[in-house]
């Protein structure tokens, strides 16, 4: 446990605490920045000629009528105009489902609601399949698949309201988001490959923006155009192992389920963005500011307040022993954390990861945490940026309930963590961050580590 800091820091330990805060943040925004799927698309996708190359695979446009855009999921507009960036007029039709409003213009830009699905998702998906099965040999599909598109794709095997209830249980129930897709694959048309089986014998180059731990194209958006490797037994066996409160209708749905079958040779899979491009970005500004970068790990999964214990106790030892590193020192991690729900406050996993971490911290260590959608949970804000003073701070509008001291903010910290409240309380330290964002690559996490001071 951290001492209580200094009631009135020198001048100095004040100067470098906000200069801590700002490089983090500048860490944070440059990790965002680098992971923009339209900025991926520019870099990554060449047109010379009629021939269009993405990544290993080369499409001679020549061999299509119609090259239509379709896919879903929060960052899909983004792909949709890092492509019309670089095909223009030969796009003939598209439509991709997000979760916000989008300019695109040849591509038509749906908005549907996450994490949680309702009718306008169903709509949207259901005219995304519509053109899918107008497609022949001589369509090429170009199929922005981003994290979000579990939820943004739906066409649910049961009725939309039981499949609402069920999605809601699984969020809140802790359950993994490998665990949550396996689930939602064998209660949709869509999922698990649906989509490339309603493609064929279009050829599809599916572009994948990972949202989850191991990028694996099956998971990111409960992998539409990808087969389904898990079993019914598995997703059942979720069900259970978090006591999730399931209808008779959803687990017979689960156990009938016939996973799509292809084929599933016209699909080309190409990743854009992962959790890695953010992290390596953050990583760089670290540098470029004296802070020798370490990686933990691009695959962090678990509850979040226990992996923020993880990571202070990791800046601790940095500041106690030099290892794994000696200071100054940045510790970055991505992944995604979880957070079980037993209370009804405001926040998300970077949120109690902060405030966790916030209880524990020592001095001159500063810790950012954000969703790299700019949206942390079901809050309006990506995350937040602490440290060891955070807790006494007595927020930006200076009121009558500003916290007066260390062992307060403490107490109350813990009373929100206990209510899964971390939002209210991080605003009053004036410790929420925001980022504009048009990613989703999931987690991203920076620690900035100084020396002990000499003496």
């Amino acid at each position: 446990m951290t001492d209580d800091p200094t009631p009135n820091p020198t001048p100095d330990a004040t100067t470098d605490r906000q200069r801590r805060r700002d490089l983090a943040r500048e860490c944070i925004e440059a990790g965002v920045a680098a992971a923009d799927p339209e900025r991926a698309v520019g870099d990554q996708l060449r047109l010379d000629g009629d021939e269009l190359r993405v990544g290993e695979t080369t499409v001679d446009l020549a061999d299509y009528d119609r090259v239509l855009v379709l896919g879903g999921g929060k960052a899909s507009a983004a792909v949709a105009r890092g492509l019309e960036s670089v095909l223009g007029d030969r796009i003939d039709d598209g439509l991709v489902v997000t979760d916000g409003d989008d300019d695109s213009h040849r591509v038509e830009v749906r908005v549907a609601d996450h994490p949680v699905p309702s009718q306008r998702n169903v709509d949207a998906t259901d005219r995304i399949v519509s053109l899918l099965d107008e497609a022949d040999d001589r369509t090429l599909v170009l199929a922005p698949v981003t994290g979000g598109g579990s939820a943004l794709l739906a066409a649910p095997t049961i009725p939309l309201d039981d499949f609402r209830d069920l999605t809601d249980a699984l969020v809140e129930s802790g359950a993994t988001i490998h665990e949550i897709n396996a689930v939602r694959k064998r209660l949709s048309r869509v999922k698990g490959g649906g989509l490339a089986e309603r493609a064929a014998p279009a050829t599809v180059v599916a572009l994948l923006v990972s949202d989850v731990v191991g990028d694996d194209p099956g998971i990111i958006a409960s992998g539409p155009f990808t087969p389904d490797e898990t079993s019914a037994g598995e997703a059942l066996d979720v069900l259970d192992r978090h006591d999730v409160d399931a209808s008779d209708e959803a687990r017979e749905a689960i156990a009938d389920a016939s996973p799509a079958t292809g084929p599933f040779e016209h699909v080309h899979v190409h990743m854009l963005t992962t959790a890695r491009t953010a992290i390596d970005a953050a990583a760089d500004r670290a540098s470029e500011a004296g802070y020798d970068p370490l990686i933990l790990s691009s695959r962090m999964r678990g509850e979040a307040r226990e992996n923020a214990l993880a990571h202070v106790a990791v800046a601790e030892e940095a500041r106690a022993t030099g290892d794994p590193a000696a200071p100054p020192l940045a510790l970055l991690s991505g992944g995604e954390l979880t957070v079980t729900v037993r209370g009804d406050g405001e926040g998300g996993p970077n949120l109690e990861f902060a405030l966790a971490a916030a209880l524990e911290l020592p001095d001159g260590t500063t810790l950012a945490s954000v969703d790299t959608d700019g949206r942390d949970g079901g809050t309006d804000v990506a995350g937040a940026v602490v440290d060891s003073a955070t807790l006494r701070e007595s927020g930006a509008d200076g009121d009558a309930d500003a916290i007066s001291s260390a062992a307060e903010g403490r107490e109350r910290a813990r009373s929100a963590l206990a209510s899964n409240d971390a939002l209210p309380l991080l605003s009053e330290c004036d410790a929420l961050l925001s980022v504009e964002s048009a990613t989703n690559v999931n987690d991203l996490r920076v620690v900035l580590v100084d020396p002990p001071a000499s003496g």
